[in-house]
């Protein structure tokens, strides 16, 4: 049953990241980001790793995706871009196929990974107590400025978004 959900999961995840990637639509390709998202923390979930699961659920999928979305909704996304990036779009695909493929032979190639025995993998930081310790001690400041960082990002998009009308000088 595991492995059912895993694959499905997987595949999930990988039609949502080539949706985000191949959709032209800035609106539609975020949606696809986001269940791309959720897909990777359903993997992450079937791992026991919950509170990593939970963390990028709320972190990525509720305020970067988020705030990626009011940007999009908000500027202006009509207008053509005076940019032409077709050839160097071109040479980012052709160079993304080549690492796929040498990845893929790589990987045919030399196998599946070894792996340790469950007996062997010390359980470093599986307790939530540990992960909350660290993270109002030790991390803390990060924490801060990444949450003030967001906050400068919405206040941003909100003064980008707002229309001032000009105000003439009458003389």
């Amino acid at each position: 049953m595991a492995d059912s959900i895993f694959y499905f999961l997987a595949v999930l995840t990988v039609i949502f990241a080539v949706g985000a990637v191949v959709n032209r639509n800035a609106v539609n390709a975020s949606f696809c980001f986001l269940l791309c998202l959720v897909g990777v923390s359903g993997l992450f979930a079937l791992l026991e790793a919950y509170l990593l699961a939970v963390l990028l659920v709320l972190v990525y999928a509720g305020a970067v995706v988020a705030l990626f979305l009011f940007i999009v909704m908000l500027l202006d996304m009509k207008h053509p871009s005076a940019w032409n990036l077709k050839g160097l779009s071109t040479a980012s695909a052709v160079v993304a196929t080549g690492l796929l493929v040498a990845g893929v032979c790589s990987f045919a190639v030399h196998g599946k990974l070894e792996s340790l025995p469950l007996t062997d993998v010390p359980a470093v930081g599986a307790s939530l107590k540990g992960y909350a310790n660290q993270l109002f001690t030790t991390y803390l400041l990060p924490v801060q400025v990444v949450g003030f960082l967001l906050l400068i990002a919405m206040l941003g998009v909100i003064v980008l978004s707002k229309k001032f009308d000009e105000v003439e000088d009458s003389k």
